[in-house]
């Protein structure tokens, strides 16, 4: 071919690579026309095996997962084999607390994957405590920030979806959180669907159309029943109950036994509104006797409004299509401007140890993580702030710890972290009462705290007391 004829080819080449690009470019796609989740464009997801699906996967990207109950396991466990077998590199995982077994969190996946979790659960303690992975520590309103600040940019997202609907919709489900904040900055979008995962409303939507590639499970959500309450417990939310909460109070709580001891003790309010990151069980039976009705709010009135959840299969059927319930992402529910515009705000929120000025551990016990920031300063403080005058933030546990250590202690154990600080601190409950700290001296405040903990540690705290302040703690 003369180098006059081969010129000619290549031009010609060039122009129809043109003319196929300006062609493409005509149609919806996710990279030329719109990101936002909501707005359908025209294209349909490849239904594929879960190994084709999680193979867009590389060495070095950073993937994104959906968490609670609404953990894309399947993808996630198809993820670590595919990065096993294939001799991956490098990869990242973020996450908010997951579900399942975590896989990828396994000391022989330690040069494929690394976890960083932006809150922590059961499944990535150890291999943030063995060095195989990172937490950060944030407030949990902020971490759709990290996205849209691109400081985390996902290459790919896994989620976990309900089918869509006879317009395309899928639904988030149980997860909204940081979810849209992701997808809206990830360059490809993996869905897992699931018949099993409730239909939610609020801002859980995404058009199908979003997805590069779909699997389709037909898998059980994981579930976190109602434990036993212990007689401590019922202390704990009968005095909450009957002192702290008001007829007409917006409650949030997590999850847990204390938060099931409250809501367990509530039976007799009236006109209770939720308006919290997250909700379990014990809602449910509220709103079937009339307790909860949201009827008091001035925003989203007569709706629950929450960002995530996991609970059991009667909470799943409860949201399920359910429009008395809102689904928003965290950097709403959470936002201090929105929470302290509730009527009453009562936040309820638990911690591993507080020492005798007020400072709140919940994180970390010493220098082990083991949780997060999670939402409790976002609602300790909003509740605190409420523009109504009449929030409670409140802090509860029990006196002592499994093992019988005070959780009241002179100081926080060498390496643990303050996430609520002194001037935070409203109210603290323990079994044997409530210490009431806002406006109080620092005297007053280890007094007040000394009168709730377990009468076997009151005098050894005295002691630290009087050596530290050079006086006995009394009030007056």
């Amino acid at each position: 071919m003369s180098k006059q004829l081969a010129r000619h080819v290549g031009q010609i080449n060039k122009f129809l690579t043109v003319a196929s690009a300006n062609a493409a470019s005509t149609h919806n796609t996710y990279f030329t026309y719109v990101r936002e989740l909501s707005h359908p464009i025209a294209r349909d997801p490849p239904i594929v095996p879960v190994e084709e699906a999680v193979s867009c996967i590389k060495s070095g990207d950073t993937v994104f997962a959906q968490g609670a109950a609404a953990t894309p396991v399947a993808l996630l466990n198809a993820m670590a084999l595919h990065g096993k077998c294939n001799n991956l590199k490098d990869v990242t995982v973020c996450h908010m607390h997951t579900e399942g077994p975590g896989e990828y969190c396994k000391p022989e996946y330690k040069d494929v994957f690394r976890s960083n979790s932006l809150f922590m659960g059961a499944n990535v303690r150890k291999a943030v405590a063995e060095g195989r992975g990172d937490n950060v520590p944030i407030f949990l309103h902020e971490i759709p920030l990290l996205f849209y600040k691109k400081i985390i940019k996902p290459d790919v997202s896994l989620i976990h979806v309900s089918p869509p609907d006879n317009h395309g919709y899928c639904s988030l489900g149980t997860s909204v959180d940081c979810v849209r904040a992701a997808l809206l900055n990830s360059k490809l979008i993996v869905a897992q669907i699931n018949p099993k995962m409730p239909r939610t409303f609020g801002d859980a939507i995404i058009h199908k159309s979003h997805f590069d590639f779909a699997v389709e499970v037909n898998d059980n959500l994981p579930q976190h029943g109602t434990g036993t309450i212990s007689a401590v417990e019922q202390k704990i939310g009968k005095l909450i109950a009957e002192n702290l909460v008001k007829d007409g109070a917006t409650l949030q709580m997590g999850i847990g036994s204390i938060p099931d001891a409250v809501l367990a003790a509530l039976h007799n309010h009236k006109d209770l509104g939720i308006h919290s990151e997250m909700f379990a069980n014990g809602v449910v039976e509220l709103v079937r006797k009339g307790c909860v009705t949201n009827s008091k709010k001035k925003m989203h009135q007569g709706r629950i409004v929450g960002s995530f959840l996991i609970g059991d299969q009667a909470l799943y059927d409860f949201v399920n299509d359910n429009p008395f319930i809102e689904m928003y992402g965290i950097d709403y529910v959470n936002n201090t401007g929105i929470v302290k515009q509730q009527p009453r705000m009562t936040a309820i929120n638990s911690c591993i140890e507080v020492d005798l000025t007020g400072q709140v551990c919940s994180d970390s016990i010493g220098t082990r993580f083991f949780s997060g920031f999670g939402g409790q300063v976002d609602f300790i403080r909003g509740a605190a702030e409420g523009t109504d005058g009449l929030g409670v933030p409140i802090i509860a546990m029990p006196s002592t710890t499994k093992n019988g250590e005070s959780k009241i202690v002179p100081t926080l154990k060498p390496g643990a972290g303050v996430v609520t600080s002194r001037a935070h601190v409203h109210y603290v409950v323990t079994e044997h009462g409530i210490a009431s700290l806002f406006g109080k001296n620092v005297r007053q405040r280890m007094y007040e705290l000394i009168q709730i903990s377990d009468p076997r540690h009151r005098e050894t705290l005295e002691k630290d007391c009087f050596e530290r302040i050079k006086v006995m703690p009394s009030p007056n």
